[in-house]
């Protein structure tokens, strides 16, 4: 299915979501508002999206935006589903109840940037220290032992 296609069916069985729709990169892009995020996914998982390849985070400083790409092997197409959480309350649920394969992801989103995922079977570090203090993916983590260069100050 091209993702011309995709979109003319997404936006058939969901016309409220169709704005929200764009072309990125050759792939499909879905933006919601975070209170949207679990239902909009969990409408993709039943329009055939079976598989999540991918859960990143991005510091844009006053927001985190999540990042998820999911696949569908039947349509042979990928869409980014993505969102915003805020700085000071970064909160979001979790959607391990769609895609298992999200743990681990959800997990490191949480060791590197602080994002809590409500609902999550295991939300601890997994690749820090329990210990460890801060979050070093985000823009303001500090380390004294970082050495910044100049472009970066």
């Amino acid at each position: 299915m091209r993702i011309e296609e995709l979109r003319e069916h997404l936006c058939s069985v969901y016309p409220d979501l169709c704005p929200l729709f764009s072309v990125e990169f050759g792939d499909g892009t879905l933006t919601v508002p975070a209170d949207r995020l679990f239902s909009a996914a969990q409408d993709m998982r039943d329009l055939g999206f079976d598989l999540l390849g991918m859960l990143t985070a991005v510091d844009r400083g006053e927001t985190f935006e999540l990042v998820y790409r999911v696949r569908s092997r039947e349509m042979s197409a990928a869409i980014f589903l993505k969102t915003e959480v805020p700085r000071d309350e970064p909160r979001i649920p979790s959607l391990v109840p769609l895609w298992p394969a999200a743990d681990w992801q959800e997990r490191e989103v949480y060791d590197m940037f602080g994002i809590v995922f409500e609902g999550h079977p295991d939300l601890r570090r997994i690749l820090l220290p329990d210990d460890w203090e801060g979050y070093p993916l985000r823009k303001d983590y500090a380390d004294e032992r970082i050495i910044r260069r100049p472009d970066y100050i």
